[in-house]
């Protein structure tokens, strides 16, 4: 016997419906586009030119040429073409998740040279974590499958700085910054001083960013499968170059 929606099951799945960005039609199911010939029957939704990352590991091999292109100035703009926005028009497949920092300097697509549809990008100040940045990473994982989530961090890092400097000077920051450097706090390297503090903070928030997202229930049993691996990295902006932060 099939199971009779409820108000609540049937509002679920018209959300994650949208927010997959997918349209059904005719019963269609995510991930396959409309035949244009025939209203109703579906193709495979076309795919790019480049091998697509199915796992964790590729995903990274492939995130790690993207940022080589870039601070080198040979990128390729992949996945722009008009064929693929036609084709994300009905679905999308993102191969990683990327939770960055809202700094305008470091934008996922262009410092690891993706495209359309290539990544879900994540972004709060400091790669804070709340209930709607964390229901972000987990759509992604849970509903996209994507195998990859990076906490990608950065150098100079505006948010960090800031937590230090309030937490030297007892200062209350403004309005909603405090939540930010409220949460930074924590992770801030009492051992250092002076630019050297902010430094390690950058790395010591990245780590522990990393770590809560993967001992999150629903990640944590993904990762344990090996259908996901969370790994944080940092951007320098010196050199362009993104590299793990262990």
């Amino acid at each position: 016997m099939i199971p009779q929606d409820t108000p609540h099951s049937a509002a679920r799945r018209a959300l994650l419906r949208g927010l997959a960005g997918a349209a059904t039609l005719g019963g269609l199911a995510l991930g396959t586009a409309p035949a244009s010939a025939a209203p109703g029957s579906a193709s495979p939704l076309p795919t790019a030119s480049r091998h697509r990352p199915a796992t964790a590991e590729e995903a990274l091999r492939e995130l790690a040429a993207g940022n080589r292109r870039w601070r080198t100035f040979r990128e390729r703009h992949p996945d722009e073409s008009p064929a693929v926005r036609q084709a994300l028009t009905t679905a999308q497949s993102p191969f990683a998740l990327i939770l960055g920092c809202i700094d305008s300097r470091v934008p996922p697509e262009l410092v690891f040279d993706q495209g359309l549809g290539d990544l879900m990008t994540v972004r709060s100040a400091g790669e804070v974590l709340d209930e709607a940045v964390l229901g972000s990473v987990a759509y992604g994982v849970l509903e996209l499958d994507i195998p990859l989530v990076v906490v990608l961090g950065h150098q100079s890092c505006g948010a960090v700085k800031a937590a230090v400097q309030a937490d030297l000077t007892g200062d209350a920051l403004p309005a909603h910054i405090q939540y930010l450097a409220d949460r930074i706090a924590p992770n801030i390297d009492r051992t250092k001083e002076g630019d050297a503090r902010v430094d390690s903070t950058i790395d010591a928030n990245i780590r522990a960013v990393r770590s809560r997202l993967a001992t999150e229930p629903d990640l944590a049993a993904k990762i344990s499968t090996g259908e996901l691996a969370v790994v944080g990295a940092r951007y320098e902006l010196t050199t362009q170059r993104v590299h793990r932060i262990a």
